[in-house]
């Protein structure tokens, strides 16, 4: 089937924004390499990171953890929750993508916030089959390629804090979460797991505030949920 005869867009134009997803965010591996090795991991267990859990938000959330002296399993325990949104999104796309049984353990690994967005922004399942295996694809290779990059630089310039690049992993973070954040609920649940997290920072273990600060999610949706009960309480009142 020829691509003008075809409901979705035109296979070039999903390349096309699939590889620059990829890229740009592939890019940021490079802070992620510095934080890791600046934090005390070695070249090879920051790359072991990157080539298996390949998620940037847990991956950042571990080694900041560790880097502060918190627990390896709170460490970890902070970094599981982060990803398990990332299952969330493997049953939409196990139904929007319909991939054969035998890719569907090789494709879970990409099964992440980029290749998602990428995936679901196609009209189509031939264009959202591309759109994943390229966002996937080139992400994983640049984003690989550049933790190597960055945690050989870290390791070449020894105390990344005195270059200040400890600031580039959360610096890196907020920039890949704050477009995320469209409505005023989930502005709401990013602004108070912040005050949760710095303001628990001081008086708990390192990990344990990024745990803590995972409430902010379902307190402002029960909150929003009240909110929004009064509303209809109110409008069925007048209505009366």
């Amino acid at each position: 089937m020829r691509d003008h005869d075809r409901e979705g867009r035109p296979d070039a134009a999903v390349v096309r924004d699939a590889l620059g997803v990829g890229i740009a965010v592939g890019l940021s591996g490079f802070a992620f390499g510095v934080t890791s090795a600046g934090g005390g991991l070695t070249v090879w267990q920051t790359c072991a990171l990157s080539l298996l859990v390949f998620t940037g938000a847990s991956q950042f959330a571990l080694v900041g953890a560790l880097a502060a002296g918190g627990n390896p399993l709170t460490a970890a325990a902070g970094a599981f929750f982060l990803g398990v949104r990332n299952a969330f999104y493997g049953l939409r796309l196990s139904q929007l993508l319909a991939l054969p049984r035998a890719v569907r353990p090789f494709a879970a690994q990409w099964v992440i916030d980029e290749t998602t967005a990428v995936s679901l922004a196609q009209r189509d399942r031939r264009g959202a089959r591309i759109g994943f295996a390229v966002t996937g694809l080139s992400l994983y290779v640049l984003w690989n390629l550049t933790t190597l990059l960055g945690a050989l630089g870290a390791e070449a310039i020894g105390d990344t804090d005195a270059w200040g690049l400890d600031a580039a992993g959360p610096a890196v973070f907020l920039a890949l979460l704050a477009p995320m954040l469209k409505s005023t609920t989930e502005r709401a649940a990013a602004a108070l797991a912040v005050l949760l997290g710095l303001g628990l920072l001081p008086v708990l273990p390192g990990g344990v505030p990024v745990l803590v600060a995972a409430l902010a999610a379902p307190l402002v949706l029960w909150a929003e949920g009240r909110r929004q009960g009064r509303a209809r309480g109110a409008a069925e009142g007048e209505g009366r």
